[in-house]
This record gives C-alpha cells, sequence and structure tokens, in this order.
C-alpha cells in the first residue's frame, strides 16, 4: 500500500521536466510497474498522463494480487475489488494494457527472483519498452518487501531485456533485444533521492481522478463519501463534499491529499510536481566522443 508522506531528498542537479508539444514521444513505449494497486496515482500518475499526451504508448504491470489490502474480510474479494480498481486507474490515465502477474501480497520476497526477473524480459522485448517507472531498486527506508523486490526485478530486467543470450526462446517465438534506456524511480519513503521533478499541473484532475479509482484501499478512494457520511451521522455537513460519491471523494483528495505535490510544485516554480530519481542513457565514452571527433571515411 502506497504512503503519501514522500519528502524526497534532492540529490545533484535537480532537472526540471515541462511538457514538450508535438507529441515528440509518438512511437515510444513505457511501462509502470507497480506492486499494488494505488502505488502509480500516488507516485508517477500525473507524470504518466504528461507521457502520454506526448505521444507513448503506456502499459501497467502489477506484480502482487492486492490480497491483504481490501474492505472485505475475504481474500477473494478483495483480490477481484482491487482487479477491478486496477483496470478503472488504467482508463483514467490512457493506459493500454494492464498485466497482472498475480504474486501474493506482502510475500513477494518468497517468490522466485529468476522467474520475476524473466516475467520482465519477456514484458519489456514484448512490448518494446523504452521507459520504465517503478521503485527505486536501492531507496533507502523502505518497510515493504513488494516495494523493493519490485524495483529490484525491473531494474535487472531492463539491462538484461537488451542481450542476445538471454531467454534464446523468446527469439525463436519473434521477440527481439530490447534495451530500456530511461528509468523514473519515484520516491516513496521520506529520504529517498530525487534529481528531476516532472511538472504535472495540466494533468492534476487526471492524477486526482486516479487516486480516487483505488476504492478497495489507502488513503484517497472512497474516503470523501465515507467522512461525508460520518458527519451525517452526527449531524454535520461540509459544503466541499456536496454532490455525487465520486464528487465528494475527489473533492477529499483535492482538499487533504495533494498537499506534497503542491509544496514540491512551489520549491520548483510549478503549480504540482511529482519527484523522481531518473536514471537515462550513459553518457558517451572517451572512445565515443574521439571517434565522432576524429573518424573519416574510407578511401
Amino acid at each position: 500500500m502506497a504512503t503519501i508522506e514522500h519528502h524526497g531528498v534532492p540529490e545533484g542537479q535537480v532537472v526540471v521536466e515541462r511538457f514538450a508539444e508535438g507529441q515528440p514521444h509518438r512511437g515510444k513505449v513505457l511501462a509502470a510497474v507497480q506492486a499494488h494497486a494505488d502505488d502509480i496515482p500516488f507516485f508517477c500518475g500525473g507524470t504518466v498522463a504528461k507521457l502520454i499526451a506526448e505521444g507513448y504508448e503506456a502499459y501497467l504491470i502489477q506484480t502482487t494480487n492486492d490480497e491483504k489490502c481490501g474492505p472485505t474480510p475475504s481474500i477473494g474479494e478483495t483480490v477481484l475489488s482491487n482487479e477491478r480498481d486496477v483496470e478503472t486507474l488504467a482508463r483514467v490515465l490512457g493506459f493500454k494494457s494492464v498485466f497482472n502477474l498475480g504474486y501474493r501480497n506482502h510475500r513477494l520476497d518468497g517468490a522466485s527472483p529468476e522467474e520475476l526477473r524473466a516475467r520482465m524480459i519477456f514484458l519489456f522485448r514484448l512490448l518494446q519498452v523504452d521507459t520504465v517507472f517503478t521503485f527505486n531498486p536501492w531507496g533507502h527506508g523502505e518497510e515493504n518487501p513488494d516495494h523493493t523486490i519490485t524495483g529490484q526485478a525491473v531494474e535487472a530486467a531492463c539491462w538484461m531485456a537488451a542481450m542476445d543470450k538471454d531467454y534464446p526462446e523468446h527469439f525463436a517465438a519473434g521477440l527481439k533485444p530490447k534495451r530500456v534506456t530511461q528509468r523514473y524511480y519515484w520516491v516513496a519513503r521520506e529520504g529517498q533521492p530525487f534529481n528531476r521533478v516532472v511538472d504535472i499541473g495540466p494533468w492534476i484532475e487526471q492524477k486526482v481522478a486516479a487516486i480516487s479509482a483505488n476504492k478497495s484501499q489507502g488513503p484517497g478512494g472512497s474516503q470523501g463519501s465515507r467522512l461525508r457520511a460520518a458527519l451525517a451521522a452526527r449531524g454535520l455537513r461540509l459544503p466541499a463534499l456536496d454532490g455525487s460519491e465520486e464528487d465528494a471523494d475527489r473533492a477529499y483528495i483535492r482538499l487533504f491529499q495533494l498537499d506534497e505535490y503542491r509544496a514540491l510544485g512551489e520549491a520548483y516554480g510549478l503549480e504540482y510536481a511529482e519527484a523522481f530519481y531518473y536514471v537515462g542513457d550513459r553518457p558517451s565514452t572517451r572512445i565515443e566522443e574521439y571517434i565522432r571527433a576524429h573518424a573519416v571515411p574510407l578511401e
């Protein structure tokens, strides 16, 4: 389950990423890999919406079945409820498809790391992923094993998916190696580093809708309508929560759950922002730079 108390720590020169018009990323593919249904909405929902607007095709990958996080005592009903929430989340943000890997919630560290990594490699090659979003694999302060294992599996898969001798059966089936060139590691716990801040102001309502989609668990979801009902039982009313249940849920999110993104944005001259530790293409080596500067055509 996500937490919104994620005060990151800036590291090095922080880059501010703003909207790029003209869909410069048309033809590129991103995969957002979460452990639980409420991770993407809180940690990267605005940025994913921004990149989709810039031309990316997006896919959602979830590693666990969320069986421990829901409103009912039934594990089966909890899994189903969260699965439906994720489908709503995907629709709200514009993901093309969802892949549920189905590992036991809070037990991902007991699953085979080799199997999880292999499944990620398969998906990155199948979808030809250029950019990933997930947990920082070395982020300190992490308590949830699902978060740590998910981040580590994604990082390793980004590297191995580009190689031509791992899992040759993939190539026999028509897949090709694929190098994932960009990684956005979101800030999930207090004190984790970030070096990139993304302007999500124009997509804040999509982020609100994504948070609200998680009715089964976590902060957000149906908190507004629940608070309204609790106040009504006491003979009280908050005008800000008037309207439909969905209106109340989204109003609650705007009132109480956007402070982190607003404060981060204000620190960098933005209305709202999300923070990431960004890893891009490796810098050119001295050899590559020398070749570019001095190579001449064969005579």
